[in-house]
Formats: C-alpha cells, structure tokens, sequence
C-alpha cells in the first residue's frame, strides 16, 4: 500500500470541524496530522475532537515541521491567497474553500503559484457534487437542453444574516452575501454551462436591512458593524453570446425564508434544480421532466473525496484554478460595477 496521503488544516472553525476533517478521516490511505489555528486553543481542541497529531498556531510553522502533501484552508476569505500560495510553495496539494480569494490579482497569483509548483488547486464548491447538479450535467452533456443561452442564480434569504463569524465584516469577507452565497450558485450555474468567460458585468449592492436591527433567524448580527451589503443584483453576459442575472441576498423581504436555485434556459430545454425539473418539447407535446429518484449522498464528502483522488491519481479536480480566476472576475466586476454606477467590460 502507498504511503497515506498526509493532510493538513489551516483554520479550525464550523466549515474544518464540519465538512473536512470528518470526510477526509472517511477517506482510504488518508491521514489528517496537522491543524493550525491562530487561536492556538481551538486548535487544540480540534485536534482532540479528531484525534489529530500536530497543533500549531502560525501556518509557516506547520508547513516546516510537519511532511504533508495536501491543505484545506478553511479561514476567512482575507486570508486565503498568502495562505493557498505558501501551501503549494511548501508543495502541498490545496483545496481551498470559497470564494477563491479577495480580488482577481489574488486569484491569478493562486493560479500561477499551483501551475509552478505543479500542484492541484481547488476550491470548495460542494453544490457541484449534490444530486441535482450531477444529473442535471448528465442531461446537458447529452444534449437534452441544447445550446444553453441563459441562467438565472438565486440565492436569496428572508431573514439569514450569520450571527457568528465575519460574514458582515467586509475587510475580513471581502463582500456579503455575493461572495458568500451567491458564489455558490453562480459557480453552480457556469459549470453547468462550461464556464464561459465573462465579457461584461453589470451590478447593484443594497445595504437596507443588515445595519439595522430587526429579527435574525440565524441568531443576533452585529447590525451596528454591518459593512457588508445585504443584497446584490447583476446581469453577466459571456464570450459565447449567453447571458447570466444573478440575485443574492442575506436580508430580504420576500416569501421564502431562503431560496438556493438556478435556472436554465436551453434551446431545446430548460431546467430549475432545486428541485430538479426539465422542461422539453418532444414530439408535438410540451413535457415536464421530474426525476423519480436521486441518491442521497454528502456533497461535502463528495467534495473531499474529489479532491482526495485527484491528489492520489493526478486526475483533474472537479473544481479548478482557472475557473476560480473566471469567478473571481465576475465577483469583483459586480462589486466594481455597484460601486462606479457603470458596466465593467473584459
């Protein structure tokens, strides 16, 4: 048997104690041996939860003393660029969690560092791996919905400020609920339309709800320190004629309390996925197509174990560098797009 594949964690929050270190200690001829955290005592006391070896509280210590050949960053958005580009600089693997980073520049420097070290680069997209977005993949490399020449991104809650964390504090996260989680259905939808590059963005942010108090069914925010926005809107148009609108929102006075969805628009079909439901025209007749049966499986720890075999294999990550830069352009095009009141162009 080869030699485990020795994996270390750089933050010890909810997403490391939560989505990572339990699927990687799921994994065949995986070993998790370090955690580092800059709060040293949570470090430690992820590394008892999980019976971890190695604790540390500064990342370069880590990746000196301890042999390891992949890293999960599970740290604020911040802190993601100098950390990922030390990994690989230390030849490590990196499955690094969204958003990629801070600004495109960041995401660029993260791609170059990978290829030079030639090393895997991913990001923890998950939504790739649930049901939903694995048979809709299916359905579209089939040709069930055609030319896809339109999508629509949802990501949208009623009331779902996080009341823990730094998901309101914008030198930390970088932006609120776009980049938090509207990154993921916007990821979502351009890998199911094969990630075609943006060619112009145009975005609104609103702060009307978030810096003020009011009722919070993810527990109490700091409205007074709110510097997030609390809701994004945007139209994105690609390099092959399609076009993308995306809604994103932690606060909004609407029906449901959270809505996570996008929607396809194919010309020979059309599809929401969450739930899954295709909609065709086949033999004179307009067909609504409703899957009678999906797996029930762990995105996350399907996540992991992509990541997992594309370290142990050389096999291509679901998730990879390019496609974070191509993110990270849209993200901050919308972002810049708000700010100057003006499309930003590619």
């Amino acid at each position: 048997m080869k030699n485990p594949l020795k994996v270390g964690i750089i933050g010890a929050g909810l997403i490391a104690k939560e989505a990572h270190i339990p699927n990687y200690q799921k994994c065949e001829n995986v070993e998790v041996v370090a955690v580092v955290n800059h709060h040293i005592e949570k470090a430690k006391q992820c590394a008892e939860q999980f019976n971890i070896r190695y604790t540390f509280s500064e990342v370069q210590e880590m990746l000196e003393k301890v042999e390891l050949d992949a890293i999960s960053i599970c740290t604020p958005n911040k802190f993601h660029a100098d950390q990922t580009i030390a990994a690989l600089q230390a030849n490590c693997h990196v499955l690094c969690e969204k958003p990629p980073a801070m600004s495109i520049q960041e995401a660029k420097a993260m791609e170059e560092a990978a290829e030079k070290a030639g090393k895997i680069l991913s990001y923890g997209f998950h939504y790739r791996h649930t049901s939903e977005v694995e048979t809709l993949k299916r359905f579209i490399e089939k040709d069930e919905l055609g030319h896809i020449y339109a999508a629509k991104a949802t990501a949208v809650r009623r009331r779902g400020i996080p009341g823990w964390g730094v998901f309101t504090n914008k030198e930390l996260q970088g932006g609120g609920p776009l980049i938090d989680i509207g990154v993921h259905m916007l990821d979502t939808a351009l890998h199911l339309m094969g990630y075609p590059e943006p060619t112009t963005v145009l975005g609104s942010t609103y702060q009307e709800i978030g810096n003020r108090q009011g009722v919070g069914l993810l527990g109490d925010w700091d409205w007074k320190g709110f510097s997030v926005e609390d809701m994004a809107r945007g139209m994105i148009t690609f390099n092959n004629g399609a076009s993308l609108i995306i809604e994103s929102a932690f606060a909004a006075n609407v029906e449901k309390q959270e809505e996570m969805n996008v929607s396809f628009y194919g010309n020979k079909g059309g599809a929401d996925l969450f739930p899954l439901k295709m909609y065709q025209e086949k033999y004179d007749t307009l067909l609504d197509v409703t899957p009678r049966f999906l797996p029930d499986h762990s995105a996350h720890e399907k996540l992991i174990f992509d990541f997992v075999q594309a370290c142990q294999t050389g096999k291509k990550p679901s998730s990879t560098a390019k496609q974070g830069v191509i993110l990270q352009q849209i993200i901050h095009g919308l972002y810049q797009s708000a700010q100057n009141n003006k499309p930003v162009l590619f």
